[in-house]
């Protein structure tokens, strides 16, 4: 971690006048107080000139005025809970952070309509458990980030979930955003003011901006009205363990075919051994003691030792029980041609295996079923809107230390040094394709000296958004300098094979323009100079220009 500030972007009069609006509690500068938001799990830290924490939009306002008037640039998160994309570092030394915790109020839950009015504060536990408390008949959307996670932050980077409403940025009504000029600008219907249409029907009248202010540096949302999902009369979690690669990618067009009829209507997550076996323990240092990469050997040991196959996929069914009923058959005759266990996990099955699970603990046998059952467990709560920070755990794989003895829900990755770099392609959802991305990846990954995690999401009907996990011990140079090769070789070669990122890490933001003509981004650069003149807001995010 490098503090590289240039000392002359020190402005005291900015400081100054963010501390008369904010008060002293809420302007930082110490190095003791910034060295959190220069922590990464991404080898790509960025030393903050200093850290701000509003309470309110019109902090905000006044924050981007004086930043402008200062000409100091900003750079806003909500939870700084990036992971493997950046955490909470700005994209370039020197940039002032605008931490929008504090901003974490729940402006109004419609019991009859089913949606949310949230800061970017929110996080997922927090709205879930408002839900829970008011008895509201609805479920949030999770992601497997932590309950800790900000919800517009995720939503702002076109993050998804996996339930129905899983890919967020369909489920959202009426953004707030201040822009670099300092001015607030509500989308849709929100700036008609007593709209009573703003939180259900997104796209208002003339131009939709909504998508604008998601992976971009043009404003900073401070409000927003979210979907929420109905609590259905019947919910039936599965898993389906394919036992080779080959079973998987003859699945697929099976599995697309029943995502294009709407039966799978969760957002299923496939994940290979790798993940599995990363989330049940830290690499087995004990058995390869001077490796990053497991030996074909041990990997199938490992997988055989787990119970699992070469890849899990993991859904929910949700609505009335003949639905519920329909569909699990449906996905079981789809499967029949492939090697495929297909698990289902109703409420009382967990519930009794929770049971099973503790009375093994108590007398100390089965520690494997414990674990399969607690994984289960993690996964239903993800499907039916409890956040959990079980699959964090899955991170820790190659940390020198391994997990942590008070590992749970609250894991702050980057404070605990671990080491994760993350390429996420969008695949058209066909076999070749996928075939195609797996071979070059896991061919970049040997080469490089590490295990190759995947995962696929059928995000919608006709694509895969795929992670490409690089896994390092962060304390290790020669590990780390292996991990920055592998993570850039394999951006080039994702855009080479026609696989480009739908998402970037900050290391990333300087490779997503790798033509040196590229009209997108000229526009883009035209939309900045129009509403954020001064540039003011995140220099170099989703700006490859600046590099």
């Amino acid at each position: 971690m490098s503090k590289n500030v240039d000392t002359e972007l020190n402005p005291s009069a900015a400081v100054a006048a963010w501390r008369a609006l904010l008060g002293e509690a809420h302007v930082f500068i110490a190095d003791a107080d910034l060295v959190r938001y220069a922590r990464t799990c991404s080898n790509s830290s960025r030393w903050p000139l200093a850290v701000l924490k509003p309470g309110s939009r019109d902090e905000v306002v006044g924050i981007v005025r004086a930043a402008r008037q200062y000409r100091t640039p900003l750079y806003p998160i909500s939870a700084g809970q990036n992971w493997g994309y950046g955490d909470a570092c700005p994209v370039l030394d020197g940039q002032v952070i605008v931490d929008l915790g504090r901003m974490n109020r729940i402006h109004e839950v419609d019991r009859e309509l089913g949606y949310a009015v949230i800061e970017p504060g929110v996080t997922q536990q927090q709205l879930s458990a408002y839900l829970t408390e008011q008895n509201m008949p609805f479920w949030c959307d999770c992601t497997g980030a932590g309950p800790n996670s900000s919800l517009i932050g995720n939503i702002v980077e076109r993050g998804f979930g996996h339930t129905p409403y899983g890919n967020r940025l369909q489920t959202i009504s009426g953004m707030e955003v201040v822009l670099g000029t300092g001015e607030v600008l509500g989308t849709g219907f929100g700036h008609y003011p007593g709209a009573k249409t703003t939180h259900v029907y997104p796209y208002g009248v003339g131009p939709f901006m909504d998508g604008l202010f998601t992976q971009s540096n043009f404003g900073i949302v401070t409000r927003l009205g979210l979907w929420l999902l109905p609590i259905p009369e019947s919910f039936c979690p599965f898993l389906v363990m394919f036992a080779e690669d080959a079973d998987l990618l003859g699945a697929l067009p099976e599995l697309r075919r029943l995502r294009m009829q709407r039966v799978l209507h969760s957002v299923p997550h496939i994940g290979n051994d790798l993940r599995a076996l990363a989330s049940a323990g830290p690499f087995p240092r004990d058995r390869l003691p001077n490796a990053a990469r497991l030996t074909p050997e041990l990997r199938q040991q490992l997988r055989r030792e787990a119970g699992i196959g070469a890849w899990t996929m993991s859904g929910a069914f949700y609505g009335p029980r003949g639905q519920v009923r329909l569909h699990r058959r449906l996905l079981k005759q789809a499967l029949r041609g492939v090697r495929a266990n297909v698990i289902f996990l109703p409420p009382m099955v967990l519930k009794l295996g929770g049971w099973a699970a503790r009375f093994c603990d108590e007398l100390g046998i089965a520690p494997g079923l414990g674990k399969k059952i607690r994984a289960a467990q993690a996964l239903a709560g993800m499907h039916s809107g409890r956040p959990t920070g079980f699959f964090l755990r899955g991170a820790y794989w190659r940390r020198a230390r391994g997990w942590p003895a008070d590992l749970g829900d609250e894991a702050d990755l980057a404070g605990d040094g671990v080491g994760i770099l993350w390429m996420a392609p969008i695949l058209p959802c066909r076999a070749e394709d996928l075939r195609q991305v797996n071979e070059a990846m896991e061919a970049l990954f040997t080469a490089q000296g590490f295990d190759c995690h995947v995962t696929v999401n059928l995000i919608n009907e006709r694509a895969l958004a795929a992670v490409y996990t690089i896994e390092y011990d962060a304390q290790g140079s020669e590990e780390v300098a292996r991990a920055v090769a592998c993570y850039e070789q394999g951006v080039e070669k994702l855009y080479s094979l026609g696989y480009p990122l739908y998402r970037a890490a900050t290391r990333g933001m300087a490779l997503l323009n790798p033509a040196e003509e590229d009209e997108f981004w000229a526009t883009v650069t035209r939309l900045k100079a129009a509403l954020d003149p001064d540039g003011i807001i995140a220099p170099g995010r989703y700006q490859p220009k600046v590099f």
